[in-house]
């Protein structure tokens, strides 16, 4: 009898290898995933493991190797990868944090698992039961309203939903509670039940010696091997992962101590990501913080440093402080390096006595002002003692290497003599020759009375340099380590072997309903339109009050004919802005096309010239918006810089056309383009006919949705298979398209080939966007609002006669109205996000 055939695997990568500059992240590591089964992917932080997934998704290209997907070949693109079936959850969520969770689950599913529009609330809601009947999470939620545990749930649902044949896990349970970790591993089971293949991704050893079929371990981008789960130990598959010993290169460490006098006690310390953490530091001790990244010991060392908000006891030297900030924290002797040592260490344009004797200022002061000498003489004698490597003591501290920017950073940190350090990856992008040099400088340090906490992803630094090592595990402590405990080994056995489960963090006193409801009220995309709304109505009553000729229909006439254009050329900007770009060009385009129809309209109308003035506009108008994109996707140029340019490129062809304002358009033509119905003009109906259009498109379409995926986040958008380069064609096409259009009620305004008619319309037009909701970080806005935001700007130019002020008020109140604005938007979203 022949043998059945052997079945293609889920997922085949061979031969994969990536390197990043000097580091190589994998070298040819394969990787073999058999459909029904689970697939286990262990190795320390650094490992390649999310580098090897990155290459299974599309999302990175290596350098050499296949990858292939139920037999069919899939590199560098995610969306092929989706295509054939693979989904990721990865360590943090790929999630659009601007758009609602029915959103971001629309977006992530292929088009044939995408439901009517209508139903996407009913459809969101579905899947979501589907993980736990009484789910909280709300369709129409923003993702960056909800807790870290809300966005790991909505992603694996999201992953769940395209019903993979390869399903990628990436620490997926580091920030769920015990209860999900179950349904977790429920979904798993019926996923590999239908036959297909699952990656799980964990430094959990348990947990993948409890839900995987066979294990791949990584170290150091290479495979160590792949094995039988039912064949291995815990303590064998540590080995594994370790690997090389502890390095001896460490000074020697402290001597046994008694438990009196500590200098550092916290007891039931609680915050976001840390929960009843207690710990007590003795003089002459470093105390190390293990753990996998994410877990609280970043967080519980930077509230210990004033820059995150926790509450509990905390004692410093014996006396009770309320660390809130890190100006309180210096002054009770608690000094912290950040693991950031270009964003929050150094001032990287500052000489190297800058940067030194900034955190002991005050021990230069002399009458209020520094003493230079003696802050040269300061700095002079710490850079020698500390063997920092330099040429003068003015050179800007970014002309050192990384060990010698850390040893200066020590050294300030020292000059200001506190009692405890704080430090956050001492070796962190450090050469090999300075390591040893800033061991010792923490160990001569503490052996003075001192006391150290020390956060190191390094185990073995951890383990030559500490003398406890407390391993945090899901927001505390789950393990203490003293002693001949405290090896490599020892620390990596208790990481992966934590059992105990996420506690809630410290609760925040409960919102009052009503100003929750409030909250989330003003950070919706409505919300800009009703106060906007709500301001013109306000604005025109009391100058109404003021001026009963402001309510004459000549006055709105002429108040709305500027609006036509204004709203139509803000509707343009806000279609590019919500990408997250700007176009500083829509203004000349404006004027350019204005002068070319004063060369097609100046004489006697005809058809044929009709068909030529729109073909005219639509051309220039898309020839613009493809000229803008090829210069910032392809080219490489910042929106800005780009559009910058062709704004001068087409303010010199006008100038060029016309020097002068001249050519009178067709009377007809102006005349056909300001008829008005009463005191409207019909170019101001076309106007909010669009912008209907547009926001219903906005929210309720695949393409729309595209635009504010993208603005919300790139990368997100990208493994959630929208096309950046396409999406951002459609968003300068359609800027410039309207921008166009725009030109039409300015033509019947001007009526003559004026080169600079459309120059004040670019940053009136941003104006509007921003007044009406728009963000210019992208994502955020609407037409209707942008419209709202160009009615307002043009009431606040004709009330100011009116109520008898000077043209000088109107520039005042517009950037008075902007400010207020955005200052409006920005604390709308922080509150519900606090709430």
């Amino acid at each position: 009898m022949d043998e059945a055939p052997t079945p293609r695997p889920a997922l085949a990568m061979l031969g994969v290898s990536k390197t990043y500059g000097a580091v190589r992240a994998l070298n040819d590591v394969s990787l073999v995933v058999h459909p029904g089964t689970v697939h286990g992917l262990i190795g320390q932080n650094g490992a390649g493991k999310s580098t090897l997934m990155g290459v299974a998704s599309g999302a990175v290209v290596p350098d050499k190797g296949q990858v292939s997907i139920d037999g069919t070949p899939s590199l560098g693109e995610p969306s092929t990868a989706r295509g054939l079936g693979l989904a990721i959850v990865r360590q943090e969520p790929a999630l659009m944090p601007d758009l609602t969770v029915a959103e971001n689950l629309y977006l992530g599913v292929p088009e044939a698992l995408r439901p009517d529009i209508s139903a996407l609330d009913a459809w969101t809601l579905d899947l979501l039961r589907k993980w736990r009947p009484d789910m909280t999470i709300e369709p129409g939620a923003r993702v960056n309203t909800l807790s870290a545990e809300q966005r790991f749930i909505v992603d694996i649902v999201r992953a769940l939903a395209v019903n993979p044949r390869v399903l990628v896990l990436d620490e997926p349970t580091e920030h769920l509670q015990a209860d999900d970790v179950e349904r977790l591993f429920a979904c798993i089971e019926s996923v590999t039940a239908r036959g297909a293949g699952v990656v799980y991704i964990s430094h959990r050893i348990r947990e993948v010696r409890q839900i995987a079929d066979s294990i791949t371990v990584l170290r150091d981008g290479k495979g160590q091997g792949t094995f039988e789960v039912d064949g291995l130990s815990e303590d064998k598959i540590i080995e594994l992962i370790v690997g090389a010993s502890v390095s001896a290169e460490f000074p020697p460490k402290a001597h046994a101590r008694g438990h009196d006098g500590a200098i550092l006690e916290v007891a039931g310390y609680s915050g976001a990501g840390i929960a009843d953490v207690s710990i007590k530091l003795f003089p002459g001790e470093i105390v190390g913080l293990a753990g996998v990244e994410g877990n609280g010991q970043r967080e519980f060392l930077r509230s210990l440093a004033g820059l995150a908000a926790a509450h509990g006891s905390l004692n410093v030297r014996g006396k009770p402080v309320n660390l809130r900030h890190p100006d309180q924290a210096a002054r009770a002797g608690v000094q912290y390096i950040s693991n950031d040592r270009h964003g929050e260490s150094v001032f990287e344009d500052l000489s190297l006595t800058a940067n030194f004797s900034l955190r002991s200022l005050r021990q230069d002061l002399r009458c209020g002002l520094v003493d230079t000498r003696k802050e040269s003489r300061r700095a002079d004698a710490a850079l020698r003692a500390l063997s920092v490597k330099f040429g003068s003591k003015d050179d800007p501290i970014r002309s050192l290497s990384g060990g010698n920017q850390q040893k200066v950073v020590i050294g300030g940190m020292l000059a200001s003599e506190p009692a405890i350090l704080l430090v956050d990856e001492p070796t962190q992008g450090v050469d090999v020759g300075s390591r040893l040099e800033i061991y010792r400088i923490l160990r001569d340090t503490v052996r003075e009375g001192k006391g150290a906490v020390v956060l190191s992803s390094d185990a073995a630094e951890l383990a030559g340099l500490c003398d406890r090592v407390l391993v945090f595990s899901r927001g505390s402590i789950a393990a203490e380590l003293l002693g001949d405990a405290v090896t490599e080994s020892g620390i990596i056995g208790a990481i992966l072997t934590a059992t105990n489960t996420r506690q809630h963090a410290h609760k925040r006193k409960a919102a009052k309903p009503a100003s929750r409801i409030w909250a989330q009220s003003l950070a919706t995309d409505w919300a800009p339109i009703a106060m906007v709304s709500i301001v013109v109505l306000l604005l025109g009553a009391y100058t109404a009050a003021v001026n009963e000729s402001y309510l004459s229909a000549r006055n709105l006439s002429g108040m709305l004919a500027l609006v036509s254009t204004l709203a139509l050329v803000a509707c343009a900007q806000q279609a590019l802005m919500l990408v997250g770009g700007i176009d500083l060009s829509v203004g000349p385009l404006m004027g350019l096309i204005v002068v070319g129809q004063s060369f097609i309209l100046d004489g006697p109308l005809s058809s044929m010239g009709v068909i030529a003035s729109i073909a005219t506009i639509l051309t220039v108008a898309l020839l613009v918006g493809a000229f803008n994109w090829f210069l910032v996707e392809p080219i490489g140029l910042h929106p800005m810089v780009a559009t910058l340019a062709t704004y001068m490129a087409l303010q010199a062809v006008s100038l060029m056309l016309r020097p002068t304002s001249a050519g009178m358009i067709n009377e007809a033509v102006t005349d056909a383009i300001n008829l008005q119905i009463g005191f409207v003009p019909l170019t101001l109906l076309a106007a909010v006919a669009l912008a209907l259009c547009l926001d219903f498109a906005l929210f309720r379409r695949y393409v729309g949705m595209s635009l504010r995926g993208l603005g919300s986040n790139v990368n997100s958008a990208r493994l959630a298979g929208i096309a950046p380069a396409r999406t951002r064609l459609i968003a300068y096409l359609a800027c410039s398209l309207i921008a166009g259009l725009a030109s039409i009620p300015l033509l019947g305004q001007v009526g003559i080939g004026d080169p600079r008619a459309g120059i004040d319309y670019t940053l009136t037009s941003i104006a509007a966007v921003v007044i009406g909701g728009g963000s210019l970080h992208g994502a955020r806005g609407s037409f209707v609002g942008a419209l709202l935001g160009a009615l307002l700007i043009a009431q606040v130019n004709v009330v100011t006669a009116f109520i008898g002020l000077s043209e000088t008020w109107q520039a005042y109140l517009l950037g008075a109205m902007i400010i207020a604005a955005v200052a409006v938007h920005s604390k709308s979203r922080h509150l519900v996000l606090a709430s």
